[in-house]
C-alpha cells in the first residue's frame, strides 16, 4: 500500500527486527507478485501479540476479507490467559469480527472440548465489554458476532458448503 499510496497513509505496523520485518518483507514479495493468498499468522511467543495483530492489516484489500488472519492462540498460548491476550490483541488492533476463530491440529475427541473452552472465552470477553459499555447490549448483535466467529468465518474463509439443513440461521 505504501508504494500506492506512499508514506503516512495509515498502513503501519508496529516494528520489531525479529519479526515484524521479516514477515513484512515476505508477504510483501508475494504481495507485489500478486501470489499473496488467505494467510493466517501464528505465534508461540506473547510478546509477538501485538506486532502480528497490526502486521495483519497492512496487507488486507477488498477482494477477500480477513485475507490476512492474526491465527488463535496455540501451543503455549492456548490457554486463559493466551487466548485472552491474542483476542485483546486482535481486537484492539485489527478486525475481531472477521476473526477465524479456535483451531486444532488434532484429530482427537478430547481437543473438541478445547473449542468449548474457546467459545465460553469469547463469551465472557464480550460479556465484559458489554458491562463496561464498549459493547451494545444486543443479544441479537453479539449472538450473531459469536457465531461468525465460531463457525461462519471459517466457513467463509475457507470456502466450505454445508450439509442441507445444517446451516445456522442468519
Amino acid at each position: 500500500m505504501q508504494k500506492l499510496l506512499g508514506a503516512d497513509s495509515g498502513f503501519d505496523a508496529i516494528g520489531d527486527a525479529s519479526i515484524a520485518g521479516p514477515v513484512a518483507k515476505f508477504l510483501d514479495r508475494l504481495d507485489a507478485s500478486s501470489e499473496l493468498g488467505r494467510t493466517i499468522l501464528y505465534n508461540l511467543n506473547p510478546r509477538d501479540n501485538e506486532v502480528l495483530a497490526s502486521l495483519i492489516g497492512c496487507f488486507q484489500d477488498s477482494a477477500i476479507p480477513g485475507k490476512i488472519q492474526y491465527g488463535s492462540a496455540w501451543w503455549f498460548l492456548d490457554q486463559l490467559d493466551g487466548m485472552e491476550k491474542q483476542m485483546d490483541a486482535l481486537s484492539n488492533l485489527g478486525l475481531l469480527a472477521r476473526f477465524v476463530g479456535m483451531l486444532t491440529d488434532s484429530r482427537s475427541f478430547l481437543s473438541y472440548s478445547r473449542h468449548e473452552y474457546f467459545r465460553r472465552l469469547l463469551c465472557q470477553m464480550l460479556g465484559r465489554d458489554v458491562a463496561r459499555g464498549r459493547l451494545p447490549n444486543d443479544p441479537k448483535l453479539l449472538g450473531g458476532l459469536v457465531e461468525d466467529i465460531c463457525f461462519r468465518n471459517a466457513r467463509a474463509y475457507f470456502g466450505l458448503e454445508m450439509p442441507p439443513g445444517l446451516a445456522l440461521p442468519r
